[in-house]
């Protein structure tokens, strides 16, 4: 089939991509051990930059948010100047990159909060475990993991504090020259927490029947939305996923306020993991992308398990705008022109996936 339709011109509000590939966000833990992005950070990006818009790995607004050794954060001025590096090596490659604001929220663990507790919507841990930061003096290739502990449930004043970290990270953003944000609603981080109802036992404003579970996510994007012009502004979700101990009792009518509340705000697109096999995450026997794009009224990037033909019938028969690939952009910096001349795609070392320095991470040849 013709894949002609990946390489058309497509406008996300007011972003305005060459080609409907999108770079998902991946972490890939190369930041330094302070957090602060580095140059071989903008080297990774800079060798995917010809895809239509790149979309940062998650990116901590805050430290209490910040659970990933050696993943990036954009609250502080160093951090800001390195992403500069980043951001600057991207428009000299002719490329496009938003950052990836993010939370962990209750999947922080201890060690990365000097002993103190993580914080959530209610206090109910995780499922499973996660990267413990390196213990002194370990210089094995792989990081320790623990599971996710009880999180104590945020105040008033919790809340308010993160909604504004987002908007100062929002501001940062843009002063480390990023071209927009994409706003991390998914994968069990904390707005995905307030959102499904598994997650959020709240008896407050901001928990119970739909509209309360929404009132973060709101709150977050008018704050984002006052330093940055909506159609620059982004939302990722997943709210289909039961990864971490996710889960909603009716995902369609969740994701159909979602479209919603991003219609009135006038945001670029949502961006929607709903995979369409099963692998990394699994394939909902529900989708609710029909659901969305009856209730919003801007563009849709689509993400997980496509590939070059899927990807660009999922275009041609407007059930997505854009599509987005994650672990493709591994092994894979050209991505693009591969999709293009139908070339067969590198397999990544997931051994170096979050871990380690220029192995696995800048050295994976392009197609000779």
């Amino acid at each position: 089939m013709s894949r002609s339709s990946l390489f058309t011109p497509v406008e996300l509000g007011a972003l305005r991509l060459s080609n409907r590939i999108v770079m998902a966000p991946l972490t890939r833990a190369r930041a330094d051990v302070n957090h602060v992005p580095t140059a071989m950070m903008a080297e990774y990006y800079a060798q995917r930059a010809d895809c239509g818009l790149i979309i940062s790995e998650a990116t901590a607004v805050d430290p209490q948010g910040m659970g990933w050794y050696r993943a990036p954060g954009i609250w502080n001025e160093d951090m800001v100047t390195g992403w500069r590096v980043v951001t600057d090596a991207v428009h000299q490659s002719g490329g496009q990159i938003l950052a990836q604001l993010w939370h962990m929220g209750r999947l922080v663990l201890p060690d990365y909060l000097d002993g103190r507790l993580p914080m959530g919507p209610s206090p109910i841990a995780g499922e499973g475990e996660t990267f413990a930061p390196r213990p002194a003096g370990d210089d094995s290739l792989f990081l320790p993991m623990k599971p996710y502990v009880v999180p104590r449930e945020m105040t008033q004043d919790d809340i308010d504090k993160v909604v504004s970290a987002y908007g100062r990270a929002a501001a940062n953003a843009l002063s480390a020259g990023f071209d927009g944000v994409e706003i991390h609603g998914a994968n069990g981080y904390i707005i995905d927490q307030f959102l499904q109802s598994k997650t959020n036992h709240r008896t407050d404003n901001y928990g119970g029947p739909l509209g309360n579970r929404l009132r973060l996510l709101s709150e977050i994007v008018a704050a984002v939305t006052e330093v940055i012009e909506p159609g620059r502004v982004g939302l990722r979700i997943s709210p289909t996923s039961e990864r971490k101990g996710m889960g909603d009792e009716d995902p369609g009518t969740l994701a159909q306020a979602i479209g919603e509340l991003c219609s009135t705000f006038g945001l670029a697109y949502v961006h929607l993991i709903e995979p369409i096999a099963s692998g990394f995450m699994e394939k909902p026997a529900n989708p609710v992308m029909e659901r969305l794009r009856a209730s919003y009224d801007g563009a849709v990037i689509q993400n997980g398990s496509f590939d070059g033909d899927t990807a660009a019938a999922f275009i041609d028969g407007k059930q997505a705008d854009a599509i987005s690939f994650g672990r493709p952009y591994i092994a894979n910096p050209d991505l693009v022109r591969r999709f293009a001349d139908e070339l067969p795609l590198a397999t990544p070392n997931f051994d170096y996936a979050y871990v380690g320095d220029e192995t696995g991470y800048t050295d994976y040849p392009t197609w000779r």
